[in-house]
């Protein structure tokens, strides 16, 4: 149930999904007696999307999220295993299809070559909501692994889980991580802090392995503005969305803390 509220509260109340709905209701109203409050209604929802588009906001909202779990040296020693998020690729037409976090994909490439003795683990199943799934995340890592090289005796690809609560539960059971073992968690930066806070609630103790970064770590972060609209877009929902997920996942028990730190 959790899942489903979760994709329908946050299709509409997505930062860019609502400015949008608010513009278009603002031009519906225009033509009836409630002209005047549209105007309003238009300029409130016209001046968020500004913001969120050209503004140094994405990043300023994205900043501390990425802040919280520093970067580690990948040759650190030893690993056991490497548990890499969903989130990042798929499947299209038969191939790989990977997003703009697709560095959680390459950067566990790169940690498996540098730990040849370590397990890769994938965790991502399907998310779809209203179609049912043909395919798996699952099945794109598995595709994009042995592609790049790694043995497919070390992968172990968990298909099942549609969120993050459920990568880090399903994981769990799938790996029975021992003591004293050292599991690394891949996944975005501004992911990070949700992400750990679910795995310490599940009793799997990983340390965090931040990968791509959004925000530059500089002071022009928070004064730079954006020349790409749709990329800002993109950054703000996804800050936005964390920072509610953060909430959400609090008030419902799936972690400990409302922002997890190292």
């Amino acid at each position: 149930m959790f899942f489903i509220l979760s994709k329908v509260v946050w299709f509409v109340l997505s930062p860019v999904n609502f400015a949008i709905l608010l513009a278009g209701l603002a031009g519906l109203l225009a033509f009836t007696r409630f002209a005047r409050p549209a105007r309003w209604i238009g300029l409130i929802a016209l001046t968020a999307l500004g913001l969120m588009a050209f503004s140094p906001l994405p990043r300023a909202v994205l900043r501390p999220l990425e802040d919280r779990f520093p970067q580690q040296d990948a040759r650190k020693t030893p690993v056991t295993g490497i548990v890499v998020l969903g989130g990042a690729i798929g499947m299209a037409r038969g191939d790989v299809a990977m997003n703009s976090s697709a560095a959680r994909m390459t950067k566990a490439v790169e940690l498996a070559r540098l730990h040849p003795q370590a397990k890769v683990v994938f965790t991502g199943g399907a998310a779809n909501l209203i179609s049912e799934a043909t395919v798996t995340e699952a099945d794109g890592a598995k595709l994009l692994f042995e592609g790049l090289g790694l043995d497919p005796a070390r992968l172990i690809l968990e298909d099942k889980s549609r969120n993050t609560r459920e990568n880090a539960a399903f994981t769990r059971r799938l790996v029975d991580p021992k003591p004293g073992e050292r599991w690394l968690l891949v996944t975005s930066a501004w992911h990070m802090p949700r992400s750990m806070g679910v795995f310490r609630k599940a009793g799997f103790v990983v340390e965090a392995f931040p990968v791509d970064f959004w925000s530059s770590g500089e002071p022009g972060d928070f004064i730079r503005p954006y020349s790409r609209a749709p990329r800002a877009l993109e950054i703000a929902d996804n800050g936005f969305k964390e920072w509610v997920g953060l909430v959400a996942y609090r008030l419902a028990g799936y972690t400990d803390e409302l922002f997890p730190a190292p």
